[in-house]
């Protein structure tokens, strides 16, 4: 069957943006993460004066502004370019894929490896990766945290040190923090030399599912197993906050970076550091910007959705936060505008595939693109009978 969708294969960034129903998409892959709050306040200043105000946190910690318009392009860019936000070439800028943890331990030398392979990813000399590889630095604590985020190389912690390994293996390679980087792009032409890339895609997990395994060397001391992934509300460092399906306005940006200064998650949520409590921001922030970890709506993933993807069959979101409180706890949702399922890629309890603007396949256990157990269900029918959702 042919697929309904396109696959791109790479993802955006600022300087090789992505068109979609609303605009241009413009990924910022900010620096370890972070963001000062003039950074931030900045960032939503641009958000709305180039773009439609509206900002997607992404599953690798970036934000992406969204509905900017081609003619505005130039001046964003000029604008990001003077805040020390953009590399020096889209090619630069596409391997610069590094996911840092949000948490900073006594011991924990992320930012620094994190620094030194971004410096190092931007040389000419850099491997040809492809769009979406990716790198994980998770050092500090012992353990890890970003063991759920997407990764194709992961430099992370274990009681003995820290350890380099590629995705799909359970041992790795002791690091420091002098050689952690280097040893990282050593793995990632490894990975090109064994054939991990066709056709310019491929990921590390795939080529080790083939049965291509690293030299020895790489497989020599034990990973830990990474923490589970917090819920919002107060933590170690300060408070996790959750925007409704990963989404903020540029508004909700101004606000939480008067809070503080803010660090990006893969689990869609910021770590405003150093708050222990989140004031009453109103009503309309308050309703967003989600702080209960018990609130349905953190069971859910979904995409845009029609019309602000081109490829999405029908609107996503309003469906998604009614039939939120439907879903039984303990159980996730996913609704997708199409197959592609680019909101959780991975198989979730119950998955809703818009096949039509008001039609839904339900896939139970699987995929977006999986066969479904019913299918035609319409927006009213999922609204009017929970059970659909519930008994299969």
């Amino acid at each position: 069957m042919t697929p309904d969708f396109a696959v791109r294969g790479w993802c955006p960034g600022a300087l090789r943006p992505m068109a979609s129903g609303d605009g241009l998409v413009v990924r910022l892959r900010l620096p370890a993460g972070r963001l000062s709050p003039e950074t931030a306040h900045a960032i939503a200043d641009l958000s709305r004066r180039y773009g439609n105000g509206l900002i997607d946190l992404s599953a690798r910690a970036n934000l992406q502004l969204r509905g900017v318009r081609p003619e505005a392009h130039p001046p964003l860019i000029a604008a990001l370019q003077a805040l020390a936000l953009l590399d020096p070439t889209p090619e630069a800028e596409a391997r610069r894929n590094i996911l840092v943890t949000p948490y900073i331990y006594s011991d924990d030398i992320s930012a620094r490896i994190a620094a030194d392979l971004a410096a190092r990813l931007r040389a000419p000399d850099a491997p040809d990766l492809p769009g979406k590889f990716g790198f994980a630095v998770d050092c500090g604590g012992g353990r890890p945290v970003l063991g759920a985020a997407p990764a194709d190389i992961r430099i992370e912690a274990t009681p003995a040190g820290p350890i380099c390994r590629a995705e799909g293996l359970s041992m790795g390679r002791p690091v420091s923090a002098e050689t952690a980087a280097g040893a990282a792009l050593d793995l990632a032409r490894w990975f090109i030399a064994a054939g991990g890339v066709q056709g310019h895609r491929g990921r590390m997990a795939a080529l080790i599912a083939r049965g291509v395994l690293p030299p020895e060397e790489w497989r020599s001391a034990p990973a830990a197993p990474s923490r589970p992934v917090p819920p919002p509300g107060p933590c170690a460092e300060g408070f996790l906050i959750a925007p409704e399906f990963g989404r903020l306005s540029a508004d909700a940006l101004d606000a939480l970076a008067a809070l503080g200064s803010l660090r990006l998650t893969p689990w869609r949520m910021v770590l405003i550091a150093g708050v222990r409590a989140i004031p009453d921001l109103g009503r309309a922030l308050n309703e967003r910007l989600i702080r209960d970890p018990a609130d349905p709506r953190l069971r859910v993933s979904v995409c845009p959705g029609a019309p602000e993807c081109p490829q999405a069959r029908a609107a996503t979101r309003d469906l998604a936060r009614a039939l939120a409180p439907m879903v039984p706890a303990g159980r996730g949702l996913h609704v997708s505008g199409c197959a592609k399922g680019c909101a959780h890629p991975a198989p979730e309890a119950l998955t809703l595939t818009a096949t039509a603007p008001d039609r839904f396949d339900l896939i139970a256990g699987g995929r977006a693109a999986d066969p479904p157990l019913r299918r035609g269900l319409s927006p009213a029918a999922l609204l009017a009978d929970p059970r659909l959702l519930t008994h299969f």
